[in-house]
């Protein structure tokens, strides 16, 4: 797998050398007001034949405050800046409605490459209007990050236009890895997380959006593959810290998967289960890495996971530089590596395809194609424990 991501990377590195040339680099505009930015590539990275590319590319994210998509929004625009590609940036805020008028607005004043990140994960109707208006004027579209599509309509949108992609993650591979990490590590520390020694261990879970098709996978999978570990082991599955919740989780209401929203629920959570009641949560796990950040938050507050021996584990997806840092303090187990470079990388790809007047999927035999699904690119996820 290593080598056919290094072949990915070398393809786009070539791709970005056609466009290279000399010449002063131009200052980068500041966003307006909608929170869009247009960036012209510079003179210096004119192709080899003095000239920028012709690709007009509108790059629509569902929000810019979430942390993991900044970190993609950031390597992609370095990536189309090196390549010489005119783009510019769209914050739908979290709102379906805006990112289909700014989606309008783009292909009206001539965009010829659609990049959406869809506000609305998993949901036919919301893919299939952006591959019709795509469609309709004729340009390409690439999907990323966020599913267009749920186990049941797997190909129905993508399969309806020729020239469009997905580059994303396989949602379920999330929840595996992390359910097997925090199975393994429960296994190996058993005793010293079951706090009042009842021989089970007390969970909470973030969900982070309710629908989402990554953050569903990542509940069920996180939770059933650590019970599976735990078994396995001659120990007892985890039980929910709410017997009277019939979800089993807690989802940001807001959508956002945010930390301001994890620090809600745990502050709420440790004011009735806690030491002094002796029914204390003792395992937390987060769907993503700014919930991880905000649970850790409330329990600092409450005097946990602050260097001493009173640590609740803590577990979260994206591997966020914030996260990473948490690990390294000692204030975070684990989380699982979303890889915003390798997913800007193939989008950088594909984007060279279009510029270049190639199938959009030409080339691209050295990523992991989804097995039904010919143009959907799935990008590996990795376990991460700082070690």
């Amino acid at each position: 797998m290593k080598k056919k991501f290094l072949a990915a990377f070398l393809c786009v590195a070539m791709t970005a050398t056609m466009f290279a040339g000399c010449g002063d680099k131009k200052d980068e505009p500041a966003a307006d007001s909608n929170g869009t930015t247009d960036t012209t590539a510079a003179d210096d990275n004119a192709n080899q034949e003095g000239e920028t590319s012709d690709a007009n590319v509108a790059v629509f994210y569902y929000t810019f405050a979430d942390t993991y998509i900044a970190s993609v929004r950031t390597a992609l625009d370095a990536k189309l800046e090196e390549m010489g590609i005119t783009y510019q940036d769209y914050d739908s805020n979290n709102s379906q409605t805006t990112q289909n008028e700014q989606i309008d607005t783009a292909i009206q004043t001539g965009a010829n490459l659609l990049i959406v990140n869809i506000v609305t994960s998993g949901s036919v109707e919301a893919s299939q209007t952006i591959v019709d208006k795509a469609n309709a004027a004729g340009v390409p579209v690439i999907f990323f990050n966020r599913a267009v599509e749920d186990a049941d309509t797997e190909g129905q949108v993508l399969g309806s236009y020729a020239n469009c992609a997905f580059v994303g993650t396989d949602a379920p591979e999330a929840g595996h890895m992390q359910g097997q990490m925090i199975g393994e590590y429960l296994v190996e520390n058993f005793d010293k997380v079951d706090l009042n020694g009842d021989g089970k261990i007390s969970y909470a879970m973030m969900m982070g959006e309710l629908g989402n098709a990554e953050a569903i996978a990542r509940t069920q999978f996180g939770v059933e593959d650590a019970n599976k570990v735990l078994v396995e082991a001659g120990k007892a599955e985890l039980e929910y810290f709410d017997t009277a919740s019939p979800d089993k989780y807690q989802v940001d209401k807001e959508g956002k998967w945010s930390a301001q929203a994890a620090t809600e629920y745990m502050n709420t959570n440790l004011s009735q289960f806690n030491e002094g009641n002796n029914n204390m949560i003792e395992l937390v796990i987060c769907n993503n890495d700014g919930m991880a950040e905000g649970v850790i938050t409330s329990l600092n507050d409450k005097g946990y996971n602050t260097g001493d021996d009173k640590f609740i584990p803590v577990f979260g997806v994206d591997a966020t530089d914030a996260a990473k840092q948490l690990i390294a303090d000692g204030k975070m187990v684990g989380t699982i590596k979303q890889d915003a470079e390798g997913m800007a990388d193939c989008i950088a790809f594909l984007t060279g395809n279009v510029s270049g007047g190639k199938e959009l999927m030409d080339g691209t035999d050295g990523y992991n194609i989804a097995p039904n699904v010919s143009n959907k690119i799935y990008i590996p996820y990795a376990a991460y424990t700082g070690e």
